[in-house]
């Protein structure tokens, strides 16, 4: 009928909504209502949250009809879908979320819209929670690198008062808070010492080493976290001597090497409506407290933070691993044992998507620089402007927007590793410039004129055969034999045999792993499909391929009809396009094909294939980004 929603769908709509979980759960809401409204003959749908028992739209698509509260009002009591003038209102999952979707005017009214709207709350629940997981592990990976940022900052401070105040305003920043202080313990006077101390003569304020939540931690070891609604375990003494109100508070104890109390972390009043620090903040604000305890150490600070940072780097690296058992991969990781521990520079050359940046990180996190930083660079993504900015820095002034003097990466790689891909699309400007600072170990910084030395590992990969580049003059032989001083070659996925199973099922275990799902299995049919399949973007294509097996596939075996295979990249020799395709993606395969064919007569070359199309290379590049191209 013209008002029933299809129910399969709305279902592909909803999920499809995740693509935009990295954008955060607010964004997922918006593209889930507006997938649903596109989705089937509907007047309007709404997502409704209640806030304290007022409700607000969450997210809203179609036309501004709202709902009538009575209908929310009784989807909270009964907690039971209800249908009624035209709309049918009902909870999504157990949550407080409530959808409302009314049915398009003129619709056969005999007929219920209850059944696809039903199975829309129950996917759209599921479909919510996956994106606040995957939001919530975006956001831990954000603060942890935040966390290891600054903790490699506090390393370089040995001033004590100028450590304590990086402390306090690093983490009111990072936990969105109003203030903060470190209490060390002074317990030879039974005496908490806070730094810094705002608004006090001196910056240094004294409190009983028992007096209010600070004293409790200390005294208990434990962590604490005060509500607005809590006010009564606040010591109002300290507001009253800072001249200050707390609303919130979270603190936890300091604690020394040995695991001994040395005083306390605490920061004041999250900002926000609701004003209440998270169980999220709390753990944060325990990994600050580690680190700071070991900045704090005054005998063995520096030493403390290397330790503890060649810790994180061990975690790192185990995290960095070959996956294969083909004869190919043994070799090769056999030879990158070897590599890893001379300082040379090496080339990695493969097909696009089989790991070249994997085995790069592999490379630098087995060697003598695997405590220094890993830079990576697109050498093909940059104007020839652009690129010599990222990599050797520039002045204030240098340019029009050089606003101020910036480090290249050659710079910020110092004592580690610079990653250089697609190092075939250097522009002859670049190229020569690279020659200059590989050969002298200097940079010089666009718009100036010092000689800024550098100590840097140069790994470059490319998917291109540089040889061939020499030869058609696109490439510097000087460079060529500069850059290829190791030579590894990555064997494309077709070629590994039972690899692709092996990385398939290491694929499924990781994704359940990160994201509390059941572990998937592999069918026989599924992994001869797998084995069949000639893998065009080789690893990164098996990657995204299991990934959406991990959250689509509703059982727990998975078979050949589950595998999702990416549309095929039609050349425009192999014929015309289906005329079954829905317009964007005819629109999309058009491009596609289009784009690979200009390539192809470049020679390769992604500058001779812009110019042909009209583009930047720089815009060619987006544009093959955003069509999912390699």
């Amino acid at each position: 009928m013209p008002g029933r929603p299809t129910e399969s769908g709305w279902g592909q709509a909803l999920w499809s909504a995740l693509e935009r979980a990295h954008q955060g759960e607010e964004a997922v809401r918006r593209a889930a209502i507006e997938q649903l409204a596109a989705s089937a003959p509907v007047q309007s749908v709404a997502l409704w949250a209640n806030e304290g028992g007022v409700w607000e739209v969450a997210a809203r698509a179609g036309t501004a009809n709202s709902v009538p509260q009575r209908l929310l009002d009784r989807v909270a009591e009964i907690e039971e879908p209800v249908e009624a003038d035209g709309w049918w209102v009902g909870p999504v999952g157990n949550s407080r979320w409530v959808l409302a979707i009314q049915a398009i005017q003129g619709a056969d009214g005999s007929d219920s819209i209850e059944p696809g709207c039903r199975q829309a709350a129950e996917i759209l629940a599921r479909v919510l929670t996956l994106a606040r997981d995957i939001a919530g592990v975006h956001q831990r990976l954000a603060r942890t690198q935040r966390i290891l940022d600054l903790a490699a900052h506090w390393q370089t401070t040995l001033d004590m008062d100028r450590l304590l105040e990086q402390m306090a305003e690093t983490s009111t920043e990072l936990l969105d808070a109003e203030r903060a202080s470190i209490f060390l313990w002074d317990r030879q006077h039974h005496e908490l010492v806070a730094h810094p101390a705002l608004g006090v003569e001196g910056g240094e304020l004294r409190v009983p080493d028992n007096a209010g939540v600070v004293g409790r931690v200390v005294q208990t070891g434990e962590s604490m976290r005060v509500d607005p609604t809590e006010g009564d375990l606040i010591d109002r003494r300290v507001d009253t001597k800072l001249k200050f109100h707390t609303r919130s508070l979270l603190c936890v104890p300091l604690k020394d090497a040995k695991g001994g109390i040395i005083g306390a972390f605490e920061v004041i009043n999250k900002k926000g409506t609701h004003g209440r620090f998270t169980a999220e903040d709390e753990e944060a604000l325990w990994e600050l407290a580690r680190h700071a305890s070991l900045a704090l150490d005054t005998t063995q600070a520096y030493q403390a933070i290397v330790d503890s940072r060649n810790r994180l780097v061990d975690e790192m690296a185990h995290s960095v691993r070959l996956i294969g058992s083909c004869p190919a991969i043994v070799a090769l990781r056999e030879q990158l044992s070897r590599i890893a521990q001379v300082d040379l520079t090496v080339l990695i050359q493969g097909e696009s998507g089989t790991g070249k940046e994997v085995v790069a990180r592999l490379l630098h996190f087995s060697g003598a620089r695997r405590a220094g930083p890993f830079v990576a660079v697109n050498a093909g993504a940059f104007t020839e402007t652009l690129m010599e900015s990222e990599l050797f820095g520039h002045e204030k002034g240098a340019f029009t927007g050089a606003d101020q003097t910036k480090a290249g990466k050659f710079e910020q790689a110092s004592g580690g590793t610079l990653f250089l891909d697609e190092i075939g699309e250097l522009s002859e400007t670049g190229q020569v410039k690279l020659l200059r600072v590989l050969e002298q170990r200097v940079v010089t910084r666009v718009g100036g004129s010092e000689e800024i030395p550098i100590d840097v590992r140069v790994i470059a990969a490319t998917n291109r055969d540089l040889a061939e580049r020499v030869r058609e003059g696109e490439f510097r032989e000087d460079l060529f034999y500069r850059l290829s001083g190791v030579s590894v070659v990555l064997p494309p996925l077709r070629e590994r045999g039972d690899d692709v199973i092996e990385l398939a099922e290491f694929f499924l275990e990781t994704f359940a792993r990160e994201h509390g799902l059941p572990v998937k299995q592999l069918g026989d049919d599924a992994k001869e499909a797998l084995r069949r399949h000639s893998w065009p973007g080789n690893i990164r294509e098996l990657r995204n391929m299991m990934e959406r097996m991990a959250f689509l596939v509703p059982s727990t075996v998975i078979g050949a009809n589950d595998l999702t295979w990416q549309p095929s990249v039609r050349a425009p020799s192999e014929g015309p396009l289906e005329w079954t395709l829905p317009l964007s993606d005819a629109t999309r395969e058009f491009q596609i094909a289009y784009i690979r064919r200009h390539i192809d007569r470049a020679g390769g070359s992604m500058t001779k294939a812009a110019e042909q199309l009209g583009l930047h290379r720089a815009n060619l590049y987006r544009k093959m980004k955003q069509l999912g191209m390699e």
